[in-house]
């Protein structure tokens, strides 16, 4: 049940999670969006406004909208239509999907610009995303259209992790520490994959077996995303806590 107070943690959250990223360099310009559902449908979210940078985002400043009003795309206070498209479909399509986080980080875009862009199980973090990533190898440009948010938002087929080809990815999550982790472990994952590749020398691809066990282990570590998420909240309180504003 959406309370003044939960959405008020969440707002919390979701602008730390604007600054982190900042913070590791996974932001680009005043663009990329992140997205959370507060009422129980998933239809009423709060995303950051068009075009203010990672590091100005703060609790306040996040903008509430609702999926089914467009009306919002013709006032003064519009958000980007692409971040609209995106961010109002997945929550109204897939309302499980409480966390939206639709970022360009540089090796998960990177290897989505791959005629291949499939995430290998190679090691422990790239095992984590076995038969858990949807992969959308129809780039449509800029999504400027209800058309491509809905296509997009199909291309999850109830994924956690949708790599885009030609274009970036999309996470979604339960909560924002979750969500984070997510993201955090997927950039992690791409770099290990580019880097791999880069040595021209053969992969070392684990089993089936090995991979969808190695992925299942990843179930007992949970709680580690939002031991994770507190402990960087923890730094932003103690060097620059204007995120609560």
């Amino acid at each position: 049940m959406n309370t003044p107070e939960n959405e008020r943690q969440l707002r919390v959250d979701l602008a730390a999670a604007f600054r982190i990223l900042h913070r590791l360099d996974m932001h680009e310009s005043v663009a990329n969006h992140l997205s959370a559902a507060v009422s129980d449908d998933g239809r009423q979210f709060i995303m950051n406004r068009r075009w203010i940078h990672f590091s100005n985002v703060t609790a306040s400043n996040l903008q509430f909208l609702d999926a089914d009003d467009e009306s919002v795309l013709r006032g003064d206070s519009a958000p980007d239509i692409s971040a609209w498209h995106i961010h109002s479909s997945i929550h109204r399509l897939c309302p499980g999907a409480r966390v939206i986080l639709h970022a360009h980080p540089a090796y998960a875009t990177a290897l989505s610009t791959l005629k291949d862009p499939s995430i290998l199980p190679i090691d422990n973090n790239t095992s984590r995303f076995y038969e858990r990533v949807a992969y959308d190898q129809s780039f449509g440009g800029i999504a400027n259209s209800e058309e491509e948010g809905a296509r997009i938002a199909e291309s999850l087929q109830g994924k956690s992790v949708l790599m885009m080809g030609n274009h970036g990815a999309t996470v979604i999550g339960e909560t924002v520490a979750e969500a984070f982790e997510e993201l955090y472990y997927l950039e992690k994952a791409c770099k290990t994959m580019i880097l791999a590749y880069s040595s021209g020398q053969p992969l070392n691809i684990l089993s089936e077996e090995l991979a969808y066990q190695t992925a299942k282990g990843w179930d007992d570590f949970r709680g580690a995303s939002v031991a994770h998420f507190e402990q960087l909240k923890a730094e932003l309180d103690a060097t620059d806590p204007s995120y609560l504003n």
